[in-house]
């Protein structure tokens, strides 16, 4: 119980640590687009590592991450700790990049603000208004900043079956809309029971699985494919 409390107390806190400090980028009145998603990504970066540290978590990547950018990463999702630990991933990697989040995390009184300021974009399902303002963002976002990369759960929402669930189409629209290329990845634990477990005494691994580009194929058979050379299904 008091473990519990503690880690949320050190995430808490520490997130509103790093609320103050996306607020300068975020507000900042002379920086451009490209230095300013830079800086909230590393800023993301540093938040999830510190984290990931915190709960004695190491992430494994079994993969590629390519070298290029502009690319839609389409990523299983089970618990809080995927953005963490992709954020670890992306790190490694020197890649910068937003999450496409629905419009219900923006408006959460725990955490919105940490979303809002750390350069993340929502879009509102429901709302065609929104989604036409979401993909003006993108297109204008994707024309400025040359080493940008989009993160996204495809499933939609939490998923707590050992498969992955049917993906939403957003992922494949968004990146057919914006001529992007796509690369799946398969996080191979269930973050939720490593979340309430941590933190742990002795080194937790989590293993990430990286698949091939995806360039005209269908996202939904060839990440299906790559659930089955983890093993999971």
């Amino acid at each position: 119980m008091l473990k519990n409390i503690g880690k949320f107390i050190f995430m808490i806190e520490l997130g509103y640590k790093y609320i103050s400090i996306f607020k300068k980028t975020f507000f900042h009145p002379f920086i451009t687009l490209q230095p300013a998603y830079k800086k909230l990504s590393q800023d993301r970066q540093a938040y999830s590592n510190s984290v990931l540290e915190f709960l004695n978590i190491e992430v494994e990547v079994i993969g590629e991450i390519p070298k290029k950018n502009k690319i839609l990463y389409a990523i299983n999702h089970r618990s809080l700790l995927d953005i963490l630990v992709m954020e670890n991933i992306f790190s490694k990697n020197n890649k910068n990049g937003t999450w496409i989040a629905k419009q219900d995390l923006f408006d959460s009184p725990v955490y919105g603000k940490f979303f809002q300021y750390s350069g993340c974009m929502s879009v509102d399902l429901n709302n065609g208004k929104g989604l036409l303002k979401f993909f003006k963002q993108m297109k204008k976002t994707l024309k400025k900043v040359d080493d940008f990369n989009i993160y996204i759960f495809p499933e939609g929402e939490r998923n707590k079956d050992k498969c992955i669930k049917e993906f939403q189409s957003g992922a494949e629209k968004i990146a057919k809309a914006n001529k992007l290329d796509i690369v799946p990845i398969f996080i191979n634990d269930t973050l939720e029971k490593v979340f309430q477990d941590a933190p742990f005494e002795e080194r937790k691994k989590v293993t990430v699985y990286v698949g091939d580009i995806i360039t005209k194929n269908d996202l939904t058979s060839n990440y299906k494919d790559l659930v089955v050379k983890a093993g999971a299904c």
